[in-house]
């Protein structure tokens, strides 16, 4: 049976108290056998009246040793002897004397990793408010409260995102399908031939869009995954297809400075981080606006755009799901409310860092950080 640690500390400083004096008892034994003998005949000196004498009797009469004849290892004995005995005694007090104090001392030095176990035992899915907070002097119990708390806090900011996640991608789903029975229910009563196309169109549009949301629940919960397949991949290249595949806008300007760079990941996730990058940028912009894209060697993205005024302590929320700069909206023409979520995700998955900034003039910036792969020689960018 394996003793607890409170008992095993306990057990450990009587150990040490008893082997340290032990050995120091040790040590005196040695020290009074050996020069005990040759104090003898100044010591009786000493003691006798007159200062000298021929020879110390015991009380019965018999001779114990002589200062002329040197025979004092009777008494040498008898004095070691007691020494032993009450060394003796003292070392098993003390041993169980040290392992009392040792006892209450442990006691008290492992009360915060009580206080750090109960605490965990406490946790569940409804109290995670809870926390530790251990007061006192830094050390390293402290620490380990202070890291725990620190944890605690993690934890409990993904519980919350992870429940608005559920109840937003709900309510997102439920709309179209609340618009879709409508429509059905309403429309098809007795409907004309321009009613059908109407509802036609709206039960199409309803239907795109739940497609879009759920490709990119999908693709968020692929992210979240990590990077399965991790190769060398040109960023500049990719940046470069994307727009490529980048619907014309008239009423945009997009500037693009794209330098050769050549990050580690997994093409398709970064396909559609650049994606989803350019088309938030798109989307939430102003009429004559314009988008700026660039890459840097050092596995930089920065994807800029005129647009809405920005709160500067709410850029860094956007990523979360179904959050959108301008509030909620249901437009069918809106993107789902991922597409950040998703570069975040993605971003995490590369151990790359997004950094959002709002723009003082309107719009944001965001710029990602991929690590890079080995340096090599990089050709010269393609023309966008």
């Amino acid at each position: 049976m394996k003793l607890p640690v409170r008992a095993r500390l306990g057990l450990l400083c009587g150990a040490l108290m008893v082997v340290s004096s032990s050995v120091l008892m040790v040590v005196v034994y040695l020290l009074l056998q050996a020069n005990l003998p040759d104090r003898f005949d100044s010591i009786a000196i000493r003691l006798m009246p007159g200062g000298s004498a021929a020879e110390l009797t015991s009380t019965e009469g018999a001779a114990v040793w002589s200062l002329g004849g040197g025979q004092a290892d009777p008494f040498l004995s008898a004095a070691l002897g007691q020494y032993v005995l009450w060394s003796a005694l003292s070392l098993a007090l003390l041993g169980l004397g040290a392992i009392a104090v040792g006892w209450c001392v442990s006691g008290r030095v492992l009360r915060p990793l009580r206080r750090i176990t109960a605490t965990a035992r406490r946790l569940s899915a409804q109290n995670l408010h809870e926390r530790i907070a251990l007061t006192g002097p830094k050390d390293e119990l402290t620490d380990l409260a202070g890291t725990v708390d620190e944890m605690l806090d993690r934890i409990e900011a993904g519980f919350t995102s992870q429940r608005r996640f559920i109840a937003n991608a709900a309510h997102e789903l439920r709309t179209p399908l609340a618009v879709q029975r409508t429509a059905l229910q309403v429309g098809l009563l007795d409907p004309t031939p321009a009613e059908l196309a109407l509802i036609r169109e709206q039960l199409l549009a309803d239907n795109r869009r739940s497609q879009r949301l759920i490709e990119g629940l999908l693709l968020l919960a692929r992210s979240d995954q990590g990077v399965l397949r991790s190769e060398r991949v040109r960023l500049d290249e990719v940046v470069t297809d994307v727009l490529a595949q980048q619907r014309p806008d008239p009423e945009l300007t997009f500037e693009v400075e794209l330098l050769p760079v050549l990050v580690r990941g997994e093409a398709l996730l970064l396909t559609h981080l650049v994606g989803n990058l350019i088309a938030n940028a798109v989307r939430y912009n102003t009429i004559g606006g314009t988008v700026w894209v660039r890459t840097t060697p050092d596995g930089v993205l920065e994807v800029r755009n005129t647009g809405p005024l920005v709160a500067a302590d709410t850029a860094a929320e956007l990523t979360e799901p179904f959050r959108r700069g301008a509030g909620r909206t249901h437009s069918p023409a809106d993107g789902c409310g991922l597409g950040l979520s998703i570069v975040d995700s993605i971003t995490n998955a590369h151990h790359g860092a997004l950094d959002l900034t709002a723009r003082p003039e309107g719009g944001l910036c965001v710029r990602v950080t991929l690590p890079v792969a080995p340096s090599r020689r990089v050709p010269p960018p393609t023309a966008p």
